[in-house]
């Protein structure tokens, strides 16, 4: 079995004094590819923020690559963050900067290379996702789908070994929804890279998740852990049934 390069133990968040989930504790392993799912609302965006450092937890503890992200403070801290990739579910890319200039910003914040070496690199990443002959071009000038692969790059652009997907196949068609997934599954088994996704697209989950959790919103925590196929299949929560089967709660 794989290290585990994520763990989260005991965790709680809470906005406001309320809380969205609490006691929530998993791990993720080396070179999996690892969904979170669960209805809308139920907190998947907001532990995808605490995994990687952008909220603090109201209890518990994440530990990323062996070190505690909540505990770290200035070039520690940066060092760790240097060592993940965040995709956000819009692409999030500069709209005035071509492709390959969206992929080459984490080389120029975070590396010394020159200009030509930046270059090349954001080019061999536009290459793994596909996009080889796009680079020129402006987020307003492709697709959706597109615009989701170069995010995909430039989370990849200083070589994580931990990559953070946040609603990768929201808003595309089915057919380019599949693509990616075969994108991210290619990705993990080709270059080793570990996947976090955030998901409710079944489709997806069944397609590329190695193991997965559950959150729910009425239990505030996790209700299910493992192969999503054996949740389909075998899972004794009419919840977890409910949501694999699209069926509706009495």
């Amino acid at each position: 079995m794989a290290e585990p390069v994520v763990q989260v133990q005991g965790l709680r968040a809470a906005f406001d004094g309320q809380t969205v989930f609490e006691n929530v504790g998993f791990e993720v392993r080396r070179g999996e590819v690892f969904v979170i799912l669960g209805g809308s609302g139920c907190g998947k965006s907001t532990l995808l923020k605490h995994m990687i450092g952008l909220y603090a937890p109201a209890a518990g503890t994440v530990h990323v690559l062996g070190q505690d992200i909540h505990a770290l403070e200035g070039s520690a801290r940066q060092a760790l963050l240097r060592r993940i990739g965040v995709m956000w579910q819009s692409g999030a890319l500069f709209g005035s900067d071509t492709l390959a200039e969206n992929v080459m910003v984490p080389l120029e914040q975070h590396t010394r290379l020159p200009a030509e070496a930046r270059a090349l690199l954001a080019r061999a990443k536009l290459g793994l996702v596909g996009l080889s002959d796009a680079a020129a071009r402006l987020p307003a000038e492709i697709s959706g789908g597109m615009a989701k692969r170069a995010g995909i790059a430039r989370a990849m652009a200083l070589d994580p070994p931990i990559l953070f997907l946040d609603e990768p196949s929201a808003g595309l068609d089915p057919i380019t929804s599949a693509g990616l997934d075969a994108l991210i599954v290619q990705l993990a088994r080709d270059l080793g890279t570990t996947f976090v996704v955030v998901t409710h697209e079944l489709q997806s989950i069944l397609s590329i998740g190695d193991r997965c959790i559950m959150l729910d919103k009425e239990a505030k925590g996790m209700i299910a852990e493992g192969d999503p196929r054996a949740l389909r299949d075998h899972s004794d929560n009419p919840v977890v049934r409910a949501f694999f089967r699209r069926e509706v709660m009495a």
